[in-house]
């Protein structure tokens, strides 16, 4: 099972371009659908979980998910798993970046890849908004949420503490309903 862990999250980390929300469609195939290791819930919790805390979303969720299914060494394996090709990529092309960085062709294919992690954070919103927008409230709190940021450009940590309380105080209202 570590050794599962670590070669999934070591595919994960070899193409996952664009951070943690990029990763979210690639992380809900292998993590939801082929191995089962969480449900779509689950997922979009450690998410939520993953911004409240330091450290960066998508090795966070490895961790949560590597813990949950191994304890500690399942969360080393993950976690290991996903960072190893950063760190191999990063010191293999280091010295060719800097020195073809200005390359027409380079700045090309790195708007190509910026677009393409447009569309990955955009296909996330839409994966994530079919778990999270399970009512009314939650539309309506999406709505003035996203009104929020747009009109007045808070830090997100604000918005993230602010949903959790929100969210929180509208579950212990409808569980004592």
């Amino acid at each position: 099972m570590y050794r599962q862990l670590f070669t999934t999250f070591f595919k994960l980390g070899l193409f996952t371009f664009g951070g943690g929300y990029a990763m979210y469609p690639l992380l809900q195939r292998e993590v939801v659908t082929e191995k089962g290791w969480a449900t779509e819930a689950e997922l979009m919790d450690y998410y939520a979980l993953s911004q409240v805390i330091p450290g960066i979303i998508s090795v966070n969720t490895a961790n949560f998910i590597g813990y949950r299914q191994r304890g500690r060494l399942g969360s080393l394996a993950a976690v290991s798993g996903f960072l190893l090709p950063s760190i191999i990529i990063i010191f293999a092309l280091f010295s060719l970046l800097t020195q073809f960085s200005s390359h027409p062709i380079v700045q090309h294919a790195f708007s190509g890849i910026r677009l393409a992690v447009c569309a990955l954070v955009l296909q996330a919103v839409i994966k994530m908004s079919r778990v999270g927008l399970i009512d009314r409230f939650t539309r309506l709190l999406f709505i003035v949420t996203m009104l929020v940021i747009l009109i007045f450009s808070l830090n997100p940590i604000y918005i993230v503490i602010a949903g959790g309380i929100l969210g929180g105080w509208v579950r212990l209202d409808r569980d004592a309903a």
